[in-house]
């Protein structure tokens, strides 16, 4: 499809870019590039806030790459926005790595980016890692672990980026989130069967149980995934051609209840895409 058929609607009070896209019915997806798509999926279970609509960037490793980049690991040590570490550091995409402590810099779970560990200790509450920059061939250039499941040291041992974060779904597909009444937006890591990335972003709030099992009714094969970041800190950046998608999350059970967040935050580690060369 053309990507010049793609609506943007520019909200003149904040960074938000509300997109729709005109597609062909038997397509939910729109095809950016080789090994980059865009889909848009309106659910029908509505949430209580915003129009109830996930949107997905899948992600083909062979063609793109992962970046980690740190705030600690940077030589100016500073917090950016997803759209801003973009512009920085030549990135197509981009949304938070996890959750991060009370001095904004240092991520939750463990994390280590070749040489640089942002945290160097394993959290044992944290069931998820997220693997790039294989050290072996042989690996799979991207793949999420579950820590029940997988040996933890093997997992360093064989890649050079790893992020450690809560789990969502376990593989091959079980939702592994107890119900709850609390709810936010949410900005989540999924791998497809295939093996692509699959970036997830929803601005409407739903408890993490439901919200797992709306992404498995998705035609998007998800088989695992792992909680980034919740509420208003929530975001995600993708700019490549003609279609430019900045997305910023606001709903947060006892933190803001409101759909009203059109702020984005800066934030101290992102991922990132960038095109294989």
């Amino acid at each position: 499809m053309n990507l010049s058929r793609i609506c943007r609607i520019w909200m003149s009070i904040a960074p938000l870019v509300v997109f729709s896209v005109v597609q062909a019915a038997d397509s939910q997806w729109i095809k950016a590039a080789e090994g980059l798509e865009v889909g848009r999926f309106k659910v029908e279970a509505a949430s209580n806030a915003g129009d109830s609509t996930i949107v997905v960037i899948r992600i083909d490793p062979e063609y793109w790459e992962l970046i980690l980049l740190s705030a600690s690991e940077t030589d100016d040590k500073r917090n950016h926005t997803a759209k801003d570490w973009c512009a920085k550091y030549g990135l197509t995409a981009a949304f938070n790595a996890g959750m991060y402590a009370a001095d904004h810099t240092t991520h939750i779970g463990y994390m280590r980016n070749y040489e640089h560990l942002d945290n160097p200790h394993k959290n044992s509450t944290y069931l998820s890692a997220a693997a790039f920059n294989p050290k072996k061939s042989a690996s799979p250039a991207f793949r999420i672990f579950d820590l029940d499941e997988a040996n933890f040291n093997s997992i360093v041992g064989d890649y050079n980026t790893v992020i450690q974060n809560l789990r969502l779904i376990k593989r091959p597909g079980n939702n592994r989130w107890e119900q709850q009444s609390k709810k936010w937006s949410e900005a989540a890591l999924g791998e497809d069967k295939h093996g692509n990335i699959l970036f997830i972003f929803c601005r409407s709030p739903y408890s993490m149980h439901d919200f797992n099992r709306l992404l498995l009714d998705l035609p998007i094969d998800i088989v695992c995934a792992q909680h980034l970041e919740g509420g208003p800190e929530a975001q995600l950046y993708f700019n490549y051609g003609e279609m430019e998608i900045s997305l910023c999350g606001s709903y947060e059970t006892g933190f803001f209840e409101s759909d009203l967040n059109f702020f984005l935050f800066a934030v101290p580690n992102i991922i990132g895409v960038k095109e294989r060369r």
